[in-house]
């Protein structure tokens, strides 16, 4: 068995679509990461999402039981927020109500929920506390931002709010600056991708990578002309699930060139497949253009760009945006993501006392 090494050992886990990452930390220091990816298949025998909940608790338990390490020497448990009620950014106890939400339809629109009900799973039978850190909804958005052109719709925000707010602090930090006195535009380029203006530790507008804001990027289609997208609703071709998985799942680059896979993407464009390159440019050209209009939101006073995410691993791509953007601010690449730490992290502050956890109403 691992010994525990720090004052708190937390386990975070944060769901994805065909993964669950998972990270235990001892206090800092982490003593295991591991992302397990499900067979797509299997996945789909599964029914719904929530019924996906089983197969992914296995693993994280074979994950750990061969690890050596035992469920009893945890402190606490940290989950990925989903699409529950907008909130502020924080610490947030896993609590009846937020599981409620999480099983609700619009939660299942996102893997994400499940993190939640899993680290509920968990943790409760062990008699320690479960959170959640800044969620897919955490709501910081100005009044003026909210307005969308049609009374009937208000615009909402759905984003990668936990990488982002981690990815910022971290840089914040790295400028000798404190994350509410700073001014940055963050762009977290995965699956989805989401633009944020970060103004003095808040989020004051963003695209919905998830509604269909934004640039497209490698599963979905980013902002649309809706004239055209009414008549195809109508045009009898397509159903109401067709539809919407034109714009989330099959949408971007995965309906130009039948993957969503960007390192495949780019071994077609090192082979000479001058279409996919032409596709994978005009998405960056999208994600520089959208950063371009959150300069707006700041009042064109911008402290850095930071551009993050899976695809920011790509020199092509962040080379591409760095070139339209880079007189704007400086540009800071920060590949990947910092959502596990961020998970983590969140939680050892509530467990010190640093800050308060608070109630999902």
């Amino acid at each position: 068995m691992k010994e525990k090494s720090g004052s708190f050992r937390v386990m975070a886990i944060n769901p994805g679509s065909t993964s669950t990452k998972f990270g235990v930390y001892d206090d800092e220091t982490c003593i295991l990461t591991e992302t397990v990816r499900h067979d797509a298949d299997l996945l789909s025998q599964c029914g719904t999402i929530f019924d996906q909940k089983e197969l992914r608790v296995k693993n994280i338990m074979q994950t750990l039981e061969t690890a050596g390490i035992e469920l009893s020497s945890f402190d606490a448990v940290a989950g990925r927020g989903g699409i529950i009620k907008p909130i502020e950014s924080g610490v947030y106890t896993i609590n009846e109500e937020m599981l409620k939400d999480c099983r609700s339809e619009s939660a299942a629109a996102h893997a994400s929920c499940m993190g939640a009900i899993i680290a509920s799973e968990i943790a409760t039978p062990l008699g320690i506390p479960s959170y959640i850190v800044d969620p897919v909804v955490v709501y910081e958005m100005t009044p003026i931002t909210k307005l969308s052109g049609m009374p009937e719709i208000e615009r909402i925000n759905v984003f990668h709010a936990l990488n982002q707010k981690a990815v910022a602090k971290r840089i914040a930090s790295e400028l000798g600056k404190p994350y509410d006195q700073v001014r940055f535009i963050v762009a977290h380029m995965g699956g989805g991708c989401s633009v944020g203006a970060h103004c003095y530790g808040k989020v004051i507008d963003v695209s919905n990578a998830l509604l269909g804001e934004g640039p497209f990027s490698p599963e979905r289609s980013g902002a649309l002309p809706p004239l055209p997208i009414v008549e195809m609703c109508f045009s009898g071709k397509y159903t109401k699930a067709e539809m919407k998985e034109k714009i989330v799942g099959k949408g971007g680059i995965r309906a130009y060139l039948g993957t969503s896979d960007v390192t495949e993407v780019l071994k077609k464009i090192e082979g000479g497949d001058e279409f996919a390159a032409l596709v994978l440019d005009s998405m960056c050209y999208q994600v520089a253009k959208e950063i371009g209009a959150m300069t707006v939101a700041l009042e064109a006073n911008v402290d850095a760009i930071i551009l993050t995410g899976g695809l920011a691993y790509s020199e092509r791509i962040t080379g591409f945006i760095k070139k339209r953007v880079e007189k704007l601010a400086p540009v800071h690449v920060f590949p990947g993501e910092d959502e596990i730490w961020a998970l983590a992290g969140g939680v050892l502050r509530v467990l010190r006392g640093n800050e308060k956890a608070r109630q999902y109403t």
